[in-house]
């Protein structure tokens, strides 16, 4: 009777100390890789979890012998408990801002339609959540065309002039510049106080959006900057927001640069996502707002 032999438990060696630890410390805006030579004879799949400061990131490790080392980083997602109470503050913040707001934004609507022509609200599809990338089945969704994310409806008050010959120029896919013609009297200041984003907290209400997070981008825009920036579409993997961590440190975007800047600050904010993170950043919006910083 031939008698089956467990094989020796791997040692650690000198090598295995000398492999790089995960921290906050690599460069979020790339994919990181190690040699894993000492663990060959392990299994084919191994999963791991690393301790990181403020992110608990999923470690996947595929190896093909002799050897292959491919690290894959997911950002941190909340579950359960967790999620609910972050959905429920976004809901009571939102309900809240529109009740103390609504006197203010009916003044808008009335200083808008008396100063130019045109509707009180732009309308404008955004890219949002990237729910592929957070399903386990690997794009089982009902969207066959990647788009990024899942497309919704934003919401903002119109700050631009909407000409007979030219209507709709407001959605063309370009950064508005400070010195735009196209921006009325009106719409300057309501930028200026950020003001023309309060119709989104509607936006909020119906899930598109929450209060912190990743701006939005329109479709096409989205398509470029996923093209020129490494990385981008990462930005995805949290529903877009109101204001965000590069919000309060940055102005609006004027070029693909500013973009890859402020992608730091989302990629950060994602990682160390939290109930008391989007509390944080809604203060430090408020100084934004009053202090017009990163506005024209």
């Amino acid at each position: 009777m031939r008698r089956s032999v467990a094989p020796a438990p791997h040692a650690p060696t000198a090598r295995d100390s000398a492999a790089p630890r995960y921290d906050d410390r690599l460069d979020s805006n790339r994919w990181r890789a190690w040699n894993l030579a000492t663990v060959a004879a392990a299994p084919a799949r191994a999963r791991g979890l690393p301790s990181g400061s403020g992110m608990a990131t999923s470690l996947d490790f595929e190896m093909r012998r002799p050897s292959l080392t491919l690290v894959h980083t997911a950002p941190r997602q909340a579950r359960g408990r967790e999620r609910q109470a972050r959905r429920w503050l976004n809901f009571a913040v939102a309900a809240a801002g529109i009740l103390v707001t609504s006197p203010l934004m009916l003044l808008i609507a009335v200083l808008i339609k008396l100063t130019s022509r045109g509707p009180v609200l732009f309308k404008q599809a955004r890219i949002g959540l990237d729910r592929r990338a957070l399903s386990r089945a690997g794009g089982n969704t009902r969207r066959r065309l990647d788009l990024g994310g899942n497309p919704f409806t934003m919401f903002k008050f119109r700050t631009m002039h909407v000409a007979p010959e030219d209507r709709g120029q407001d959605d063309q896919e370009v950064w508005a510049q400070p010195d735009d013609a196209r921006v009325t009297p009106l719409g300057r200041v309501l930028r200026k106080f950020r003001l023309d984003e309060l119709p989104q907290l509607f936006n909020v209400l119906r899930g598109d959006m929450n209060i912190v997070g990743p701006r939005p981008e329109q479709p096409a825009i989205f398509v470029y900057l996923r093209e020129q920036i490494e990385g981008y579409q990462r930005r995805q993997r949290v529903r877009p927001g109101i204001t965000g961590w590069a919000q309060v440190n940055q102005g609006y975007d004027q070029s693909v640069e500013d973009v890859r800047r402020k992608l730091a600050f989302d990629l950060e904010y994602i990682r160390r996502q939290s109930a008391v993170e989007d509390v944080r950043i809604m203060l430090r919006t408020i100084p934004v707002m009053v202090f017009r910083r990163g506005g024209w």
